[in-house]
């Protein structure tokens, strides 16, 4: 892996970074999803393609992404723009990416989980139609994503996602 020397994040100037993951990676897809990374995934491709690692690195460098991968010869032939995420553990990927200058350490619920899609503030309507929204809204900011039609709020999970990426 080349990042052990440089890391793609110093390349890119002060814009976010942005990243594509491997299928290894979705639980890792949805956290940096929720700490506002742009994140899409290899589980957005058709599956079963023999040529996907090679679509993953045309990807990568058509769209100015950093590839997240658990493959070691992919990470080698990414190069500069991929990153080899040694562990299985989520929070230790998180942990690798901050100690690499990638990402901060933050959650920003300003994308979707599912689908990357910036969300917006939610409507009164959209909270009340979703079943699965607390009752009691008041001290909570809801957020809804155009494209999954999911309402997300900031309660006990995020801050139980903040607390875990907090290392606490």
């Amino acid at each position: 892996m080349s990042t052990e020397h440089s890391t793609p994040a110093q390349q890119i100037s002060s814009a976010e970074p942005r990243f594509i993951a491997d299928r290894m990676l979705g639980t890792l897809t949805r956290y940096l999803r929720f700490m506002g990374y742009d994140t899409t995934s290899a589980n957005n491709l058709a599956a079963g393609n023999a040529k996907e690692d090679t679509l993953l690195l045309e990807l990568c460098l058509q769209e100015h992404r950093i590839l997240l991968t658990r493959d070691a010869e992919l990470a080698r032939r990414g190069k500069e723009q991929a990153i080899l995420v040694r562990s299985e553990d989520v929070i230790e990927q998180v942990q690798q990416l901050i100690g690499l200058g990638c990402i901060k350490r933050r959650v920003t619920m300003s994308r979707c989980s599912l689908c990357n899609t910036q969300v917006r503030e939610a409507f009164e309507c959209e909270i009340a139609g979703a079943d699965y929204a607390p009752k009691d809204w008041r001290g909570l900011s809801f957020f809804w994503c155009e494209q999954c039609k999911k309402l997300y709020w900031n309660g006990s999970h995020g801050r139980m996602l903040e607390e875990r990426i907090a290392g606490k």
